[in-house]
């Protein structure tokens, strides 16, 4: 009896799995994120360098803008309105345990974010890191813009981040709750919509 050779028979190889939406929304978020951390943080070194390289503390650098600010270099070895004053080291490794929990955040729940909260989050973490850097590297932190029409602490851009990217996180997230609350109260009006007209117009029955 004649037999045939077997054949062996390979499977398909198995096509790569697509990312789902999740993991997309995760990597969009982690981009956004590094992206502008990087950039802010490169404004904040390069404008505190110039500033600590090029005048003296106390130097006044030009009339006031506008009769708003002026540039006046600070080294500031405390916290704002020199609170906490000669607690340089202690106030880095703050800023560094607050960064590291808005990088945990980020991994965490950055599926859910919309833009605002991640650009917010990325200023709050490019600040900190920046007068971090400050504290660690030169024993204080190199402020240089001054308001002349109030009576505020002399900052930097790595403070223009942090207080910024803070209200617009929270406002973010405000807007994002109030949009899910919207959408909950539609879904909730479009149901109760159907259930009456299941039951007929008077609510008794079904319609005739």
């Amino acid at each position: 009896m004649e037999q045939t050779p077997t054949e062996t028979q390979t499977e398909p190889s198995a096509k790569p799995s697509a990312k789902s939406p999740k993991e997309c929304g995760r990597g969009r978020a982690a981009l956004l994120f590094a992206c502008l951390a990087a950039v802010w943080l490169a404004v904040d070194v390069a404008t505190k360098s110039y500033f600590n390289t090029s005048f003296a503390p106390g130097d006044v650098i030009g009339d006031p803008i506008a009769g708003l600010f002026r540039f006046r270099l600070v080294h500031n070895t405390g916290a704002a309105w020199g609170m906490f004053g000669d607690s340089t080291f202690a106030l880095g490794i703050m800023s560094i345990v607050v960064c590291i929990a808005l990088v945990a955040y980020l991994v965490i729940a950055s599926k859910d974010m919309n833009a605002g909260q991640i650009i917010g989050l990325a200023l709050v973490f490019a600040g900190g890191i920046g007068n971090a850097l400050d504290r660690f590297t030169l024993g204080y932190v190199v402020d240089f813009v001054d308001f002349t029409f109030i009576d505020f602490p002399v900052f930097n851009v790595a403070d223009i981040g942090v207080t910024c990217g803070f209200v617009v996180f929270i406002a973010s997230m405000l807007y994002a709750w109030r949009k899910a609350d919207l959408r909950a109260a539609a879904t909730t009006a479009l149901g109760d919509d159907g259930g009456k007209a299941d039951r007929g117009d008077d609510g008794k029955g079904p319609a005739a």
